[in-house]
């Protein structure tokens, strides 16, 4: 095993390995293909194959998540989509910046800025000027095709729930450190939620919400705001790297089961 890998690597090779099943590990660690006899499945990134490709899509699509959502009545976080400029006015149009400066002039509280895919709460701005808007969008934009807007809310609770075929098998809290931010890779610890009322509302609303898209194996993350829990994001690449520092059985568990499902098919 080599040293450093992420334990999502780690955790298909002790599958594997229990499983009479090859891998090959390639990409340093991103692409994971997996053979036993003729057939052969991939692991990419975090995402071990198990969602039809349009929910995978839906998934990663911050945007496009919201409006599904809202479709399907799932209480959620809106996500405003606006496209990169560079793609060019015909794809674009004309008024992007006006329908930004209409979001923010919206909400008093300022707003959330943010590429409309990824994860790990990277490039994540919170604007209450202009000014604080234009600088968001000039960095997200850098990077991606596009991003999102959502409207500031003070979260006071963030929990997410790891479904497999709407089984919730892990469910935790995020507890917040210094930063505003609840992601993990900003400061955040994980603590498992034990069963209770707001475990039970949060894993209902999650498989709502799988249910919604129609995503097989996802972690999905919801928020408790002065109205009530709400969808914040669904993930089809499952991670669970700051949980399995602390719950490694647990998480050796999950990607297992999930592994099972996906040699089931065989």
């Amino acid at each position: 095993m080599a040293s450093g890998e992420r334990i999502f690597v780690q955790a298909v090779r002790r599958y594997c390995a229990g499983h009479g099943i090859a891998i090959e590990v390639r990409a340093g660690g991103w692409l994971i293909a997996m053979c036993r006899g003729a057939t052969r499945r991939f692991a990419f990134g975090y995402d071990i194959g198990l969602n039809s490709a349009i929910a995978h899509r839906l998934a990663n699509d911050k945007s496009a998540t919201a409006e599904a959502l809202s479709l399907e009545g799932v209480p959620c976080i809106p996500h405003h989509l606006f496209l990169n400029p560079k793609l060019g006015e015909n794809v674009v149009g004309a008024g992007w910046r006006d329908g930004m400066l209409r979001l923010l002039h919206a909400h008093p509280q300022g707003v959330v800025v943010k590429p409309n895919e990824g994860t790990s709460g990277r490039s994540v701005f919170r604007a209450t000027t202009e000014a604080d808007l234009d600088h968001a969008a000039g960095e997200v934009f850098s990077m991606s095709a596009g991003l999102v807007i959502s409207p500031y809310v003070a979260i006071e609770d963030e929990v997410r729930v790891i479904l497999l075929d709407d089984v919730p098998l892990v469910v935790y809290s995020k507890q917040r450190g210094s930063d505003w931010r609840h992601n993990l890779d900003a400061g955040a610890r994980p603590v498992l939620l034990q069963n209770g009322e707001v475990r039970s509302a949060c894993v209902k609303l999650a498989s709502d919400a799988a249910s919604a898209i129609g995503i097989t194996f996802a972690s999905i993350d919801v928020v408790r705001v002065d109205d009530g829990w709400k969808v914040l994001e669904i993930n089809s690449g499952v991670m669970m790297e700051a949980l399995g520092k602390l719950h490694p059985e647990l998480v050796q568990a999950t990607y297992d089961a999930a592994l099972n499902r996906v040699f089931e098919r065989q």
